[in-house]
């Protein structure tokens, strides 16, 4: 087959005209004469009594819809779908790039980021902007924008919003067990899962979303992303700590010299060092090596030293380890009458580790008079990859459009799959004692909770890390 242009060219990946499912391209034509707009919504439609964190949209607003589509880019598009034989809607775009600087004009209302909200209440709108001049330029964009728009929300707010059941998971087990529950809720779900992404992406926009919740962790990538999109965060510094390859580099005869030289280099007055513990036997770095030769010299080091147990089993080995370190190094107990290793060690279990068997982890320690204070999780692609768009089941639908001067509501209902039915009309969103209600639009209630956020180009809000933060807590009590 012969294309016409060279398959190497190097187009624009960040094309927005191209960023969409091929079938979008023909859309344009198979609405309704003399359509003037559409409105669209997103929400999580389920699983039903469960909660959904809203985050991410503000990345994608940044990073996309923030920078001018070009005479360039709808002259690659052209080139490119025409001979793919698409139905490339050129003197729409044409007309973009000319009557609004190659802004989209759309309008996008939303939320506000880290708010906690049932399934099915509606997190964003999207209306196109009625055209100045014919009915055929703006009329399409709700539809064409699904695909990156959808993606853009679902995957941040997904790992968003199962690091808030996490939290609150290990919230309670630190209620039960600890003096002092807030202290270190923040660093107790750690992000490890940068290498188990599909992308560099995914690593950004993920690591950042797990920092709304949680401090801990690798994923760097997260961090700068933080810093980017959403006005930096915090410092949180970030922890040397041992990989198998750093312990097996000094063989197995001086595997203690190994955790010998990590202390030597890093474990000083105030510092944190992670250490991997199961290179060869756990059972004996453990008992052996941290709870006897090594014993005094973590306990006058100043440090905090973490013994990572990263294989066997993610339920019991922890609370194997943490009663070894307690025989071995000593431990107190709290007010709560609950066991808490001596000040200088504690444990983190950072293999094997998903949502649904954090409350067996802690539990388990609990049943054993263990404060969950002595043991902190990591997660690696269970966190940022084993996730997908039909976790809470997110969806943009298209629900009013406008005919000539009039508007009308648009909604699926398909015969056997209720839970698809969708919602019709423009909607507000109000937040009382009650809870959250979705409810048709009314333009004079000020009480509408979702806020313009992008108009043509501009961008209405903008969102710090450290306000998501403070308002995702607000949902933990």
């Amino acid at each position: 087959m012969s294309f016409g242009f060279n398959m190497c060219k190097d187009f624009n990946i960040k094309n927005l005209i191209l960023n969409v499912d091929s079938y979008k391209t023909s859309q344009h034509n198979q609405l309704p004469p003399n359509t003037r707009s559409m409105y669209g919504y997103i929400e999580a439609r389920g699983p039903k009594d469960a909660l959904v964190m809203f985050f991410g949209l503000q990345m994608f607003i940044k990073e996309y819809l923030s920078t001018p589509i070009t005479m360039k880019d709808v002259n690659e598009a052209d080139e490119f779908l025409t001979v793919y034989g698409a139905k490339f809607n050129r003197d729409a775009w044409v007309y973009i790039v000319e009557s609004y600087g190659g802004y989209l004009p759309i309008k996008i209302c939303s939320l506000m980021e880290g708010e906690v909200v049932p399934t099915g209440t509606v997190l964003v709108t999207i209306e196109s902007i009625d055209s100045i001049l014919s009915d055929d330029f703006n009329k399409f964009l709700v539809s064409y924008i699904e695909t990156a728009l959808l993606r853009a929300i679902w995957y941040p707010s997904t790992i968003a919003s199962n690091d808030f059941k996490a939290k609150k998971t290990i919230l309670h087990y630190l209620n039960e067990s600890s003096d002092d529950p807030l202290a270190s809720l923040r660093y107790k779900l750690h992000d490890f899962g940068a290498r188990g992404v599909s992308s560099f992406e995914s690593a950004g926009i993920g690591g950042c979303a797990h920092l709304v919740n949680f401090s801990g962790t690798d994923t760097i990538t997260g961090v700068l992303y933080a810093h980017k999109y959403y006005n930096g965060i915090p410092v949180d510094k970030f922890v040397p700590a041992m990989e198998h390859s750093t312990v097996t580099a000094w063989g197995r005869d001086d595997e203690t010299a190994a955790y010998s030289n990590m202390l030597d280099q890093y474990a000083k007055p105030g510092a944190i060092v992670s250490c991997v513990s199961d290179s060869y036997d756990l059972w004996n770095a453990v008992k052996n090596i941290w709870g006897d030769t090594l014993r005094e010299r973590v306990k006058q080091s100043g440090a905090l030293v973490v013994v990572r147990p990263d294989s066997q089993d993610p339920i019991q080995t922890p609370r194997k380890v943490i009663e070894i370190l307690e025989e071995k190094i000593g431990y107190s107990v709290n007010k709560k009458g609950f066991r808490v290793l001596d000040p200088c060690i504690r444990v983190i279990q950072g293999d094997g580790i998903e949502n649904k068997n954090i409350p067996e982890i802690y539990s388990n320690l609990l049943d054993y008079g263990h404060s969950a204070d002595n043991l902190t999780l990591g997660m690696g692609g269970g966190k940022l990859q084993k996730v997908s768009r039909d976790d809470y089941s997110f969806a943009q639908k298209n629900s009013a459009i406008k005919i000539g001067n009039k508007w009308s509501d648009t909604y699926k209902d398909p015969i056997g799959a209720p839970e698809k039915k969708s919602k019709r009309g423009k909607f507000m969103v109000l937040k009382d004692k009650s809870g959250w209600k979705t409810m048709p639009l009314d333009v004079n209630d000020t009480r509408n909770e979702l806020k313009t956020v992008f108009h043509v180009g501009f961008s209405r809000y903008d969102h710090k890390m450290v306000d998501i933060r403070a308002r995702a807590e607000s949902y933990l009590t």
